[in-house]
């Protein structure tokens, strides 16, 4: 599944070619009023976390690849049955495949919190804070996957902040020190800047720590893996270094 900073490229990418353009046509297999989208102009394209917001006169559209969609820009490079979305305008063609799809009312931009996303301008670790306390059972592996606190963060992400802070994934949010906490929620930007600098880099699994990794740099131990908290992922993390509090 793409994370934050896949989709904040993919609409650094987009908003050269389709920003103020008309679709001229619009067709696949999701299922939405496509009539709603022809003749319309794109008035601008963000991101959410994980999700990509189309703009356009009327409405918006809202992409979200779930565990493995994908884009293509000019080529559609998908068979027919996986094709969801094609935005045609004069010059060039946009396709998603194998995703969730939705058209939103114009108004449900305020729907948004742009506080929550890690890669916004917008970000706010205060607002994390108090939503995290809110939630004192939580695991931390949960807390860091909710879109509602940390909207962008991902697996990869998740497994990394917990290995960087040394901090036990079933560590629940009541049981930790305020710097843990502290560390935590900076963590959860940190990362997200590094991977988005990475990803432009094409260099992000090098720099990996902990996903998918087998021993521990710093202990030198196996690393465990397991699919823990209730999201159920795949979480890579050292018995040794990476600290469980209890009260």
């Amino acid at each position: 599944m793409p994370e934050g900073p896949s989709i904040l490229l993919l609409k650094e990418s987009l908003t050269p070619l389709f920003k103020n353009k008309k679709i001229i046509r619009a067709y696949g297999n999701a299922k939405i009023d496509m009539t709603q989208l022809t003749g319309k102009k794109i008035t601008d394209i963000r991101s959410w976390g994980k999700q990509l917001l189309i703009y356009c006169d009327g409405c918006i559209v809202r992409i979200h690849l779930l565990m493995f969609g994908s884009s293509s820009v000019d080529k559609n490079i998908r068979p027919a049955r996986s094709l969801r979305l094609a935005l045609q305008t004069v010059k060039h063609s946009l396709y998603f495949y194998t995703c969730s799809v939705r058209l939103l009312s114009p108004d449900s931009d305020k729907d948004y919190d742009w506080e929550a996303d890690v890669l916004s301008p917008e970000w706010n670790p205060g607002s994390a804070r108090k939503k995290l306390k809110k939630r004192p059972g939580t695991m931390v592996c949960d807390a860091l996957l909710d879109q509602r606190i940390f909207s962008g963060v991902g697996n990869i992400i998740k497994n990394e902040v917990l290995y960087r802070i040394k901090l036990h994934p079933e560590n629940r949010i009541k049981n930790l020190p305020a710097l843990k906490l502290s560390g935590l929620i900076k963590e959860a930007r940190n990362y997200s800047v590094d991977f988005l600098k990475w990803k432009k880099e094409f260099t992000l699994k090098k720099h990996w720590l902990a996903h998918t990794k087998r021993t521990c740099l710093r202990c030198r131990l196996p690393l465990i893996k397991t699919y823990c908290g209730k999201t159920k992922r795949r979480t890579f993390f050292c018995a040794g270094c990476q600290v469980r509090y209890k009260n």
